[in-house]
Order: structure tokens, then sequence, then C-alpha cells
């Protein structure tokens, strides 16, 4: 069968750039696209049904500590990869299970309701800031002055990682992530993330010694307590490593869905005059953001034994690119997929994954769009944007770095 895409294209700079014409692409190729065979991966699996399949699939498994040993790759070298390798993202079906159960409780639907008025809150004193930065029409970073914010502080409150430690995370969680993105990462990049693992690892062991010393009604003092009561539920290295875990992705993801959402909303006068003559219509607006401009748009996984796609076949071992930010364009499960209308019905992308590695933060980051956006359109009526949005080049945690907006017209000189 000849050869449809390539990976290098994948990973070339135009698509990184705009992924969307290659997405289209592969569409007109059917539901799967097969690779070459020195790529390291089997097939693009792109089309929704396809993509939908492979994540509910157990013959496909993320690639776990036991698929990194047999290819051959010396993760425990690294900090990074260690706790990558142990929390919930990547460990094996049993103790993903086992650490699902335990830390879900924290993301229960009452825990999230609980949780509204502190992300009010939190909402509306971070606006105040943003609206003295931005006085008389100076431009302002959203990203660095509210996105990035805002998430981190609502994941702190609900760990009970103290309000003056939260700006030290940004910098350091970013590093990190680096490591997430597809394609081969340089030693320079993996050294930093090595240190951001240390120092991360260090602050948590440390918040959790405070936490046995002296407990706090929060999630960090739970978890301890459970630990203590019953090692056999949590090892103390899962324990570390989920907290860092959660941390990092409980304020990355939800960053992008607010500046990927205000960008799309302000490049967009109607649909930004329909959510703001009627905020009730946040949560749709918000699904239609995660559609269209999703935070994450791959995931990796291996076969555990030979089988196929779409009629494609996937030895044993081998690995597929699944690409969710590609099914969420399917124009076979989306009418006009390229268009951004919150008012589709019947929308289920696939923003936050699907099968047993769903997003656990999904109803959290879901509750902080719906409440922001409207809050945030309310208190600057003519919030503009101060220049083009700069390039977003990352497949994984897909956002801006920066976003300069202007929140009121600028001051004409005297």
């Amino acid at each position: 069968m000849a050869v449809s895409v390539s990976l290098d294209e994948l990973l070339g700079d135009q698509v990184r750039r705009d992924p969307y014409p290659f997405y289209a692409r592969l569409h007109r190729l059917g539901e799967v696209a097969a690779l070459r065979p020195t790529d390291p991966h089997a097939l693009v699996v792109h089309g929704y049904d396809a993509v939908n399949r492979v994540l509910r699939d157990p013959v496909f498994r993320v690639l776990g500590s036991e698929y990194l040993d047999r290819a051959g790759i010396r993760w425990r070298q690294h900090a990074v990869t260690r706790i990558l390798q142990t929390s919930m993202l990547n460990a094996g079906a049993g103790d993903h299970l086992r650490a699902r159960q335990l830390f879900s409780q924290a993301l229960t639907p009452r825990r999230v309701a609980a949780l509204e008025p502190a992300i009010l809150r939190i909402t509306d004193g971070l606006l105040d800031e943003l609206a003295e930065a931005g006085a008389d029409g100076r431009p302002v970073d959203f990203m660095a002055a509210f996105a990035l914010r805002l998430p981190s502080d609502v994941v702190g409150e609900l760990l009970g990682v103290p309000e003056a430690d939260r700006a030290w995370f940004p910098s350091r969680v970013r590093t990190f992530d680096a490591v997430l993105e597809i394609g081969r990462r340089s030693m320079r990049e993996i050294r930093a993330a090595n240190d951001a693992a240390g120092e991360l690892t260090g602050y948590f062991t440390e918040l959790l010694a405070a936490r046995r010393a002296r407990p706090h009604d929060d999630l960090v003092s739970a978890l301890v307590a459970i630990r203590d009561r019953d090692p056999e539920q949590l090892t103390a290295d899962e324990l570390l490593a989920n907290l860092i875990i959660m941390y990092n992705a409980g304020f990355r993801t939800t960053a992008n869905l607010l500046g990927n959402g205000l960008a799309l909303l302000v490049e967009r006068p109607d649909a930004l005059a329909v959510l703001r003559a009627d905020p009730t219509l946040a949560a749709s607006y918000v699904e239609e953001i995660l559609r269209f401009e999703p935070p994450v748009h791959f995931a990796l996984r291996y076969a555990g034994h030979d089988t196929e796609v779409g009629g494609l076949p996937v030895a044993a071992g081998r690995t597929v690119v699944v690409l969710t930010g590609a099914a969420n364009r399917d124009p076979r499960r989306f009418a006009d997929p390229d268009s951004f209308d919150p008012s589709r019905v019947d929308n289920r992308h696939l923003a936050f994954s699907a099968g047993p590695h769903y997003c656990l933060g999904a109803a959290l980051a879901r509750a902080e769009g719906r409440l922001v956006l409207p809050r945030l359109l309310d208190r600057f009526p003519d919030l503009t944007l101060a220049a083009a949005p700069g390039d977003r080049r990352q497949l994984m945690l897909r956002g801006y770095d920066r976003l300069p907006v202007r929140l009121t017209a600028p001051v004409p000189p005297l």
C-alpha cells in the first residue's frame, strides 16, 4: 500500500503553526493513514470514530514503563520521565485505575460545584489587577496577567498550595511540559525539564511533610492521611508524581482554553456579541472552543497484540499517533467542521480524550471556562487584541505564549 503521509510533515513548522489544512487532507484520505516504514509510528489515526475506538480499546495502551523498558529507553535516568511514568498519565491499567479512583474523589461534580465561589472570588481579584495593569488603554498580556494565574490559583486552592507560592509554578511547569511535545527533544530541553522536575518534587515533598504535621482542609492533607492509613493504596512515589501532574495539567490546559477562546471570540465579533447578550450560553461556547481549538491535539498508543485500525494492520508493539485535534474537525462527525459555531448540538468532541484516560479535570476546566468568560467580557466591553496573536507551535498544550490585549481605548496624548 502506498504511503499516504509523512511524520516529517506533521512535525514540520508549517503544520505546527496551522495544523488544520493538514488535518483536512488527512480526512480526504479516510480515517487512518499509514506512515513510512522508516517512521517510528505505524499509523496516524485521525477520523473521529477511529480515534474514539483507539482511545477506548484495551488493545491500545499508553506508553508505560513496560513499553519503554522493552524499547530500551533509559527513562529512569531522567527525573521528568520518572514522574511521567509513575503518574496516572502513563501508568499501566491496574496502577492507573487504583490511582485514578483515589484522585477522582477530589474532582467529583459536588466538589467542583463547591469550588465555584472560590473560582468567582479568584476571578474578580484577577480582573481587578488586570484592569489596573491595562488602565488608560495600555496593552497587557492576557496570558501572563490572567489566563495562567487563574487556573493555577484554582488548582492551588483545591490541592492546598499556599497562595504566596503559586507564582513560583508557571515557569517550572512550562519547562517540565516541554518534553510532552511530539518529536525528539534536545538534551538541553531534557536537562531543563529534569531540573524543573527536581524542583517540583522538592516542593511537594515539603508540602506533604507540612500537611502531615499540621493537616488543613485540602486535598494534599486528605491524600497524606489516606497514604498513612493504607500505604498499599498509593506508594510515596505515586503520590508525589500524581500531585505534580495534577497541578501541571490543572492549569496549563485551562489557561490555553481561556487564551484560545478569547482570541477566537475577539476575532468573531458577532459570536462575541451573542455571548455578551446571553451569558447563559457560556457552556455551549466552552464546548465549541474546546472542539475548534483544543489545548491538546494528540496522544500516543501502542498495540498490545497484532490488530488493525480502519483496515490497516498494526503489529504488536507498534505505536500509533492518535490525532484528537483532527478528530474534532472530522466532516463525517461535525457539519462544517472548520466553522466556529457555539450553537452546535451533540457537540461530543474529544478534547478531553476518551476511555480510561479521559481527562480527570474536565469538569473543573469546563466550570472555569463557563464562569470566567462571561465575567471577563462583562467587565471589559471594549476589550480588543493589542496585536496579532503570536504563533502557536505546539500540538501538545497548544496555546499562546503571549496574548496582548487592550481593555479600553487608548487615551490620546494631550
